[in-house]
């Protein structure tokens, strides 16, 4: 369960291009992580532009940003390239990530239930630690969202 104030869940994933990514590897920084459904539809793809047109605003805080999602590293780099996104997207195939960060969800859609990723995002701060937490995100419009946390963090 992801809790504001603990410490985040460590993580190695492979990201689009298939070099592996840690959250170790960003000490010292913002990490924000954006757990989405499915590479190339339509929410996913406007939250994915979102996020890397606001991707040299959060460089200059000292921030990253990582699309996770269980698309393959190949989905991704298709995705990536498509779209031209300036942030890694990082494959979960397994789901251990998806499920230590909570995104991993029962879910309801006209009357049936299955498991499936909750569009959400967790903002890790420089120490390592849950920052911010925001759970079944509107994708439009969220990246401005988690900006503000992080430029408030700075204030």
């Amino acid at each position: 369960m992801i809790e504001e104030g603990r410490k985040a869940p460590t993580f190695h994933l492979l990201n689009q291009d298939g070099k592996e990514v840690s959250l170790t590897d960003f000490a010292g920084k913002h990490v924000v992580l954006y757990f989405y459904p499915k590479d190339d539809t339509p929410g996913c793809t406007v939250e994915g532009q979102q996020f890397s047109a606001l991707h040299d605003d959060f460089a200059k805080k000292n921030t990253v940003v990582f699309g996770v999602s269980k698309d393959s590293v190949e989905s991704h780099k298709k995705f990536h390239e498509k779209y031209a996104f300036k942030i890694d997207l990082l494959s979960d195939e397994e789901g251990k990530m998806l499920e230590a960060y909570d995104a991993w969800r029962e879910k309801n859609n006209y009357g049936k239930t299955y498991m499936g990723i909750v569009r959400s995002t967790v903002l890790i701060n420089p120490d390592g630690k849950v920052q911010k937490h925001w759970r079944n995100v509107k994708a439009d419009g969220h990246a401005e969202k988690v900006l503000a946390e992080v430029v408030d963090a700075y204030a």
